[in-house]
């Protein structure tokens, strides 16, 4: 199997998870505040990983200009996670979903500003398709949903934050500098704990810990180790690999996910009217994938699950 192979299965993969922390952030989101629950995913996570890392590359201290790449890719992590709680109190899930769509597109745009990578007319047009499909399936076909959509402050705070979302898998490309990927992907759950710290520690006070339903704990490590220690890792070593835009471009497959995962949780089959939306989703993203870039060379995959340990 080819680097461009895996990275495709790695992110098929990836993509899956992410799909399963929807209905387990949802099931642990009222047991503790979003900020500082999102605090303890990165925390436990950087803590998990750190000696994974260690033991396979090697951990020196990164210097100072190094530290301010990963800041500046937590940041936009940060972002994204904190807009994404701060704007569901003034909006709905369905209108953040929707927005989140806009994912891939916004990432092509930061592709081409920041790396010159060039998508072909067939790819730019599946972008659209793609969009247009993950909105169909997240509205269930409903057009009468879709169009009595308000635009709010939640929608734009959350729209900044899928702007930062964006960025980051350009970002990934950018700034990688030839170390192992796991150790990249450590410093960035490491600063975004910062970031973190930084904004909850007006809140860590108030919690009450021993009130805490076991189910949020037991949740808050499955999100670390499966949705944010794998994915992370599995991200920047795709982006890489196969590039950002084709890497955003699998969000469009969430919707679909998250759907498929209700079916198998005892949830009913969805009205036929979503089905168009299911094949635009399938067709953009095998669109997307089979593309060929230009005017940005993939990176080196330097830290495969099989690279020999750093010295």
């Amino acid at each position: 199997m080819t680097p461009n192979q895996r990275g495709h299965v790695v992110m098929t993969l990836s993509t899956a998870l992410v799909a399963t922390s929807f209905p387990v952030g949802a099931a642990i989101t009222h047991g503790l505040d979003s900020g500082v629950l999102t605090l303890l995913r990165f925390t436990l996570a950087a803590v998990l990983f750190a000696p994974i890392v260690a033991w396979r590359y090697g951990l020196p201290w990164p210097s100072w200009r190094d530290l301010a790449r990963y800041s500046l890719l937590s940041a936009c992590l940060v972002g994204f996670f904190w807009g994404m709680f701060v704007a569901l109190r003034h909006t709905t899930a369905l209108n953040t979903a929707t927005i989140f769509t806009l994912t891939p597109l916004i990432t092509a745009v930061t592709a081409a500003l920041l790396l010159g990578e060039r998508q072909p007319r067939p790819a730019r047009v599946a972008l659209l398709l793609g969009a247009v499909g993950a909105v169909w399936v997240v509205f269930r076909g409903d057009l009468s949903a879709l169009l009595a959509l308000q635009f709010g402050r939640g929608d734009a705070i959350f729209l900044a934050g899928t702007v930062a979302m964006g960025v980051y898998g350009a970002l990934v490309k950018l700034l990688h500098r030839g170390e192992p990927i796991a150790r990249m992907t450590l410093w960035t759950l490491v600063t975004g704990a910062v970031w973190l710290l930084l904004l909850s520690l007006p809140r860590l006070g108030e919690v009450d810990w021993a009130a805490v339903p076991t189910s949020v704990y037991a949740g808050i490590v499955y999100l670390a180790v499966f949705t944010t220690i794998v994915t992370f890792f599995a991200l920047q070593w795709s982006t890489s690999v196969i590039g950002p835009t084709k890497v955003m471009s699998y969000t469009f497959l969430n919707p679909v996910l998250v759907l498929l995962i209700g079916l198998l949780s005892g949830a009913a089959l969805p009205p036929l009217a979503t089905y168009p939306g299911f094949l635009l989703v399938l067709a953009a993203t095998t669109v997307v994938q089979m593309s060929r870039t230009s005017g940005s060379t993939p990176a080196q995959p330097t830290a495969t699950p099989s690279s020999r340990r750093a010295r």
